[in-house]
């Protein structure tokens, strides 16, 4: 039996998408005890794990912020029983801390994250366009470096469907007809598709009397923008400051059709097997980070010879005009929702 130390700090989305490859690594070696170390504050986006599958914190936003702060951290660390270390994301930070616990004889087995792939697929000239490994296969490769079995079983982070909470229940009312869930924000402006465009989106869809949307984002500016929204139009929703993540997650579950930015919520929705129609822009699904299990397929992006530019999408667009997200039309969206409505129905 041994103990690994596996490790994923950020981004929101990345953490989320080592859930599907750690809980399958854990129940498939069951003799094995895996701790994941990442931030704090995203603690709670592991539920319902394997039994042994154990979660610590490390808050980058305050006491740890430092090095001195992380070197007594790694200190204290140290003294855990680990006998290696799964570092699925190599920064500084992990860079250290897998150091720090090799100088004490612990193996330590590091992710490849192909940086001269994705360089060449966002280079301004001569762009070798060719999908790049998935983030999700490459973090299997690092266990299985480590000599440990793995196959993809993970289905969902609920592989039953359970009656939603009452506080959940009391918000979105029984089930009736379609339910469609829209996260028009990401993190960088080059992820976003315009907020105007994405109205119109909603507005259309609002009309259909069979249809309820739930609209989700974060505090502040987005959560302003989304209780305008659900107070112009009929049956629209704001989930955002209702509930705690893991009551969002059950929402999500919920869910016919998230409609989704390359963002943390496409992930989400990946963990609770949501379908999710993704909007792509500056960044590409070329570069590792598409949903688990999601169809290639349920993706809307242009063709234009200046994208992708980025990998994570912040870099401000060449052009001035972030043409890539501007240039996709309302009616292009509520044409690919309506042809996924469509297939669901067939298979249902």
């Amino acid at each position: 039996m041994a103990h690994f130390l596996v490790i994923r700090l950020s981004a929101i989305g990345d953490v989320a998408m080592t859930l599907p490859v750690i809980y399958s690594v854990a129940r498939l070696n069951p003799e094995h005890t895996f701790t994941v170390l990442t931030q704090t504050f995203l603690m709670p986006i592991f539920m319902n794990r394997p039994k042994n599958v154990r979660t610590i914190g490390l808050n980058t936003r305050s006491s740890e912020k430092t090095l001195g702060g992380l070197l007594r951290f790694v200190s204290a660390l140290s003294r855990y029983d680990f006998d290696a270390v799964i570092d699925l994301h190599d920064v500084i930070r992990t860079k250290i801390i897998r150091t720090a616990l090799r100088v004490r004889g612990k193996k330590a087995y590091v992710i490849d994250k192909g940086r001269d792939e994705r360089q060449a697929l966002i280079r301004p000239k001569g762009k070798i366009r060719k999908p790049s490994r998935q983030m999700v296969d490459r973090y299997a490769d690092v266990f299985r470096s480590a000599g440990l079995r793995y196959e993809a079983t993970f289905v969902s982070l609920f592989e039953r469907q359970r009656p939603a909470p009452a506080d959940v229940q009391a918000f979105t009312g029984e089930k009736q007809g379609r339910w469609i869930g829209v996260a028009p924000f990401a993190k960088h402006q080059g992820k976003i598709y315009p907020i105007e465009q994405m109205e119109e989106v909603v507005a259309a869809l609002s009309k259909e009397e069979d249809t309820t949307i739930f609209l989700f984002g974060g505090r502040g500016y987005e959560e302003a923008v989304l209780e305008e929204w659900a107070y112009r139009y009929p049956r629209v929703k704001n989930v955002v400051g209702r509930f705690s993540l893991d009551l969002e997650l059950v929402l999500i579950a919920r869910l016919d059709l998230l409609v989704s930015m390359d963002s943390a919520n496409m992930h989400f929705a990946s963990l609770v097997g949501t379908r999710v129609l993704s909007i792509w822009g500056a960044t590409h699904p070329y570069a590792g980070f598409y949903g688990y299990r999601q169809s290639p397929a349920d993706q809307i992006q242009l063709d234009l010879p200046c994208r992708p530019c980025s990998v994570f999408g912040e870099k401000p667009c060449a052009r001035k005009d972030y043409a890539c997200m501007a240039q996709i039309e309302p009616s292009a969206i509520l044409k690919k929702i309506k042809q996924l409505n469509e297939t669901h129905d067939e298979i249902s």
